[in-house]
């Protein structure tokens, strides 16, 4: 049995996330599974890193599979490239060892939002970044990153609700670029709640608009409340940029 890793490119604005559901064709997993499935003749299940949701998109999704197929790994590449949507591209294939699991041996992740900061919007950048036409204090934001880099308790920038499991997590990077009239924000950490990025994203943007002070954000920490913390900004502006394993 081969334990194959892919790494994986696509454009999310037509899809419905990353995950497979049973009651539509309109997943990257439910896509890449299909093709992989019809080429070996046999049923493939492949695992992710993380799910992506609809409208994200990926220039670095690492995802596994298990197959007893001895097709060669570039003509397995080629096989994928040309039978998957033009969206959805997988860029290498490499076969790890057996206990290799894209998921649970995934030590870190960076993502990346775009904002396209212009009174005008943009008719190319508006599949890849948010509109966000107000005035935006980039010397305020960079402040906000600070106080989000580091080991804290990010349930009130989540939309999960309270539960058992740990909402501590590790922020170990956030930096802002500026090209432009495009804002390039980063974002590297040990693991992500379901759409923290999105509301550290919105709580960084009232910051840097100053509808929101810096210090809230060590209230939201201290009070695990989410609706303390900005707006969950669109999908359609976030990328899963990389997944790092040790």
């Amino acid at each position: 049995m081969r334990n194959i890793k892919m790494t994986i490119e696509y454009d999310g604005g037509r899809y419905l996330g990353w995950q497979r559901l049973g009651d539509s064709d309109k997943t990257i997993q439910g896509k890449i599974e299909n093709i992989l499935s019809a080429m070996t003749g046999t049923e493939i299940e492949i695992i992710g890193s993380g799910r992506t949701d609809a409208g994200t998109h990926a220039r670095g999704q690492v995802a596994n599979f298990k197959t007893t197929s001895d097709m060669d790994l570039l003509a397995m590449r080629d096989h994928l490239i040309r039978y998957l949507p033009r969206d959805i591209v997988v860029k290498e294939l490499e076969e790890v060892p057996e206990r290799f699991h894209a998921r649970y041996h995934a030590a870190g992740k960076t993502y990346s939002y775009h904002v396209w900061n212009n009174v005008v919007p943009s008719a190319f950048e508006r599949h890849y970044s948010y509109h966000y036409p107000g005035q935006l204090d980039v010397d305020r934001m960079n402040e906000a990153c600070q106080k989000l880099v580091g080991k804290h308790d990010f349930l009130g920038f989540s939309s999960l609700k309270k539960s058992k499991k740990s909402t501590f997590r590790t922020i170990n990077d956030i930096t802002i670029q500026q090209e432009g009239n495009l804002l390039h924000f980063s974002f590297t950490g040990e693991g992500f709640l379901y759409n923290m990025v999105r509301i550290m994203m919105g709580t960084i943007l009232e910051i840097g608009a100053g509808t929101m002070e810096p210090e809230y954000i060590d209230a939201i920490f201290k009070s695990g409340i989410r609706s303390e913390a900005g707006m969950t900004v669109p999908s359609h502006g976030l990328f899963l940029d990389e997944v790092y394993y040790d």
